[in-house]
């Protein structure tokens, strides 16, 4: 494209909230390809994301300026607010390779076990009944803020030693640790307010830290700070380690499961076939899940650095460049799903999306973000006998956002059972 003719794309506010024609367009072109705007080598092909997620020698998970140079200034400037009053973030998980990755894994993985995610049904269910009786009082809601937010927001918040009554604050460290990723301008003086915010997090954080490790319970604190008990030779996590451990579960699984609860409800008010079909038959539910995280990722994609010169679905990527992996391209890729612009909760093969990425990285998350989401869905529908929008949704549905997709709000009419 030359020079002179305005860029339409990932940039784009408008293409932000609805990339799937865009991706269409580019995928029947190449499966690979170049943002010359921001100089992104786009990774949007099924086969291609899977190849560059496995390939982490190529496409490293080590930060790169790639796309953020313009916030670079309130960039520095968050961190050194958090250098001097706080912990500043470390290259873990997300941000990391092997073999350092590794140990980050291996302690983690005992974190976030399917019995342990199991254990946390009863509380996700108690505070999920708690925010459809004041839907069901109130004959409406507005879901996002009603219902998708506070729902992974409370069960986060209270792991974290807060009460119920405290979400607000909860939210309000949460929007801050995301200010940096989320807003595409952020001055140095913003970026120091929300550098603040987060600080004042760490340290209550820091206190559980030390409550939970001499009392330990059986709560997400807890088992992140005692990760390494009854491992031979394994040191605990540092404070400086566990602040960006808990960082990145925040910012990776509040948002993200909330843009996976709004969408999943919109998608089943927009589709009142698939609705009716998934109240009459309950062990669609898993495929549901599923097929909403292919038709409509939480995570439209991630950063990799280009460590060597690599050719990806017959493209030439130079080396020492920013690349992304669009997931929410690879999951509408026609070579893989028959008819990808359908949402269809009977796909046979939903589950072969990649919401939650693959390989090393592939999200430590996945179950409980999954969990949420059936433990939801099966109580709003047995709860909720009749759900509709309360109007037409204004445009754009979505907040402007490079990477996720967090819907602006979602009004409905709601009649309990």
């Amino acid at each position: 494209m030359s020079s002179d003719v305005e860029h339409v794309g990932l940039t784009n506010v408008d293409i932000q909230d609805n990339p799937f024609p865009y991706y269409k367009e580019q995928l029947s072109k190449c499966p690979v390809w170049h943002e010359t705007d921001i100089d992104l080598y786009v990774i949007g092909g099924h086969e291609e994301t899977r190849a560059a997620l496995g390939d982490i020698a190529t496409f490293s998970n080590k930060p790169s300026a790639g796309g953020r140079a313009a916030n670079m200034d309130a960039i520095m400037a968050y961190q050194s607010v958090l250098k001097e009053k706080g912990w500043t973030h470390l290259p873990v998980l997300q941000r990391s390779d092997p073999p350092e990755h590794s140990r980050y894994r291996k302690l983690l993985n005992r974190v976030f076990t399917p019995a342990q995610v199991k254990a946390y049904v009863p509380q996700l269910e108690e505070i999920a009944n708690s925010l459809i009786d004041s839907m069901v009082e109130k004959g409406k809601c507005e879901f996002v803020r009603d219902f998708a937010l506070p729902l992974p927001g409370i069960f986060i918040s209270t792991q974290l030693g807060l009460d119920p009554s405290q979400y607000p604050k909860f939210r309000r460290w949460a929007e801050a640790m995301l200010s940096l990723a989320q807003r595409s301008q952020i001055t140095v003086e913003e970026a120091i307010i929300e550098a603040n915010v987060e600080i004042e997090e760490q340290h209550f954080i820091a206190g559980e830290f030390e409550k939970r490790r001499a009392n330990p319970g059986k709560d997400l604190i807890s088992l992140l700070v005692n990760a390494h008990v009854n491992e031979e030779g394994e040191e605990p996590f540092t404070i400086n380690e566990l602040m960006t451990v808990l960082h990145a579960l925040i910012t990776g699984g509040f948002e993200t499961t909330t843009g996976a609860l709004s969408s999943a409800m919109l998608l089943l008010i927009e589709h009142p076939d698939q609705m009716e079909m998934l109240r009459n038959d309950r062990s669609l539910m898993g495929n549901f899940i599923e097929e909403v995280l292919r038709f409509d990722s939480p995570v439209q994609g991630l950063w990799r650095s280009v460590k060597c010169p690599v050719t990806l679905g017959g493209f030439d990527i130079p080396e020492n460049k920013s690349a992304m992996v669009r997931f929410g391209a690879a999951n509408r890729d026609p070579r893989v799903f028959e008819n990808p612009d359908v949402f269809d909760i009977t796909r046979a093969n939903a589950k072969n999306h990649v919401a939650f990425g693959f390989g090393v990285h592939f999200c430590l998350g996945a179950a409980l973000a999954r969990q949420q989401m059936s433990t939801a869905f099966n109580l709003l529908l047995d709860r909720l006998i009749e759900v509709e929008l309360a109007g037409p949704m204004e445009l754009p549905i979505h907040e402007p956002s490079f990477f996720l997709r967090p819907m602006r709000e979602l009004n409905l009419v709601v009649q309990g059972s």
